[in-house]
């Protein structure tokens, strides 16, 4: 087993892979993978993309709505 932290495998995968898991995004963005299905579930979330039964965060995504949602938003 790895010792390894989300925001590790987070960084790993954007140079392997532009796509991260639930949890990835969610350290990656540096809030919890809660507030992330949360947002999801609300449409207020990061576009995401389901393949088969994984839902996936393209890091463009990601860093796309973070800068567009800013401190516009009240984190809850």
């Amino acid at each position: 087993m790895q010792d390894d932290t989300d925001i590790d495998r987070a960084g790993r995968a954007k140079r392997g892979s532009p796509f991260l898991t639930t949890d990835q995004a969610a350290a990656y963005l540096k809030i919890s993978a809660k507030s992330l299905k949360r947002l999801r579930r609300d449409g207020k979330g990061p576009a995401f993309r389901r393949h088969c039964r994984f839902v996936q965060y393209h890091i463009d995504d990601l860093d796309s709505w973070s800068r567009d949602s800013g401190a516009q938003e009240k984190c809850q």
